[in-house]
């Protein structure tokens, strides 16, 4: 399996999250060889902090329901920030309710704002498998670069049965729920190419024990 620690997003997105956080999250980073998600209002700092560090952030979080000029404000700041990735949340009321034009429209204007790849998290655990195809097409449609399981605070996480329709589409990063190196080598076995994990350290040294042992 190639470099799975660049494949990793190091993630910290509570809403008790703090700079020290920030920084421990970005260290851990760096010396594992690991990306990062952090959230948006700590970019500008973790990008001077961080520079050889790949740095996602979130849009539109968590729930997806920002008007489009408010989610490509965002996009637009973090990309001027320094965030080499954005993870933008669709708007799954809009899916539900068969709104998947609309749902495409949103998406690529954020798209066609920032010159960085963007991931569109589906919120997958919420939606029935008609809805999660419709929502990644509506994703690809809109010439995102991924689609993301879950935001992690919404019901449930990743799941292998969602990361398989997903890869039909996209690319996928599998978040939520990911928190050992078994889970997340089911995760890429289903076709995920990456996963977001708070706890990616503990990912990577079991993947590095596991691969020790082979």
């Amino acid at each position: 399996m190639n470099d799975v620690p660049a494949r990793i997003e190091h993630t910290v997105l509570g809403p008790t999250t703090t700079w020290a956080d920030v920084t421990a999250v970005l260290d851990t980073a760096l010396r594992e060889g690991m990306r990062a998600c952090i959230p948006p209002c700590y970019v500008a700092d973790a990008a001077e902090y961080a520079p050889n560090v790949d740095v996602a952030t979130v849009v539109g979080f968590p729930h997806g329901q920002h008007t489009t000029a408010t989610k490509c404000q965002e996009a637009r700041e973090a990309w001027d920030e320094g965030a080499d990735e954005l993870d933008v949340v669709a708007n799954i009321g809009r899916i539900v309710a068969g709104e998947d034009e609309a749902v495409t429209e949103d998406i690529a204007e954020v798209v066609a704002t920032v010159p960085v790849p963007v991931k569109v998290i589906v919120e997958a655990p919420l939606l029935d498998e008609s809805q999660l195809r419709r929502a990644c097409q509506a994703a690809a449609d809109a010439d995102a670069a991924f689609v993301k399981t879950a935001t992690g605070f919404s019901e449930g996480g990743a799941t292998v049965a969602d990361v398989e329709v997903m890869s039909e589409y996209l690319p996928v990063k599998a978040s939520g729920g990911v928190g050992s190196w078994v889970e997340a080598k089911a995760m890429f076995d289903a076709g995920a190419e990456r996963i977001g994990a708070s706890s990616g350290d503990v990912i990577v040294d079991e993947y590095r024990d596991a691969e020790a042992e082979d």
